[in-house]
């Protein structure tokens, strides 16, 4: 599997490429970060951020694309800058049909450090560990798109067999319904009270019924 991590920013966008499997070492193919200018109009600094990814793409092909996904910030403006640029890797892996996969921060930190408050240093500790390197990427915005990269694998097998479970109980029948075949011409309505359940003889006359107080 290989999969092409970003950590979405509008400044600094980190990108990084991992591959392996789940339970195996894993081996990142590069990292970097793709840089626009502060003063720059908005609108040129979406075309560079999707030129970046573009040729990042290009390069890797990856199967795989794994996405921060945004959360609530107290600054505005810092967010929406985030989601603006992780709309633009999306729209680069849909455009080509990549699959599209968004973890949390704290998702990615519980995958990688086993704590989901893990600090930025200890994260970056952990990518270099995990991948082997001789020193943390920087800038951190890279070692976290490692970081996307690597959760995405490791939860990947467990995710695919979550929706083939759903996908199978959808397909299995209607919810509620009991697999137990209905007897033909049973209508499944509860006798009323005081009623026999036992079917009446057609032509079969009650037993005559004795008065009271009378003798025969």
């Amino acid at each position: 599997m290989r999969v092409l991590g970003v950590d979405p920013g509008l400044t600094r966008c980190g990108v990084g490429v991992v591959e392996g499997v789940a339970g195996r070492p894993l081996t990142m193919l590069g990292v970097g970060v793709v840089r626009t200018p502060a003063d720059a109009e908005l609108g040129d600094r979406l075309v560079a951020v999707e030129q970046g990814i573009e040729a990042w793409l290009d390069e890797y092909s990856p199967g795989y694309v794994a996405v921060e996904r945004v959360f609530a910030q107290h600054n505005v403006r810092t967010v929406m800058g985030t989601a603006q640029a992780s709309a633009i890797a999306m729209l680069c892996a849909a455009r080509r049909g990549i699959p599209v996969a968004l973890h949390t921060p704290s998702e990615v930190k519980a995958a990688v450090t086993g704590s989901g408050r893990a600090e930025k240093a200890q994260v970056g500790a952990m990518v270099t560990r995990l991948l082997r390197l001789d020193a943390p990427p920087k800038p951190a915005d890279a070692a976290d798109a490692l970081a996307l990269a690597i959760c995405h694998i490791w939860r990947a097998p467990a995710q695919n067999r979550l929706q083939q479970a759903v996908a199978a109980h959808r397909t299995s029948g209607a919810p509620g319904t009991s697999g137990a075949p209905r007897a033909p011409g049973a209508t499944g309505t509860a006798p009323a009270p005081g009623a026999s359940a036992t079917p009446r003889t057609p032509g079969a006359s009650r037993a005559p019924r004795t008065l009271k107080g009378r003798t025969a």
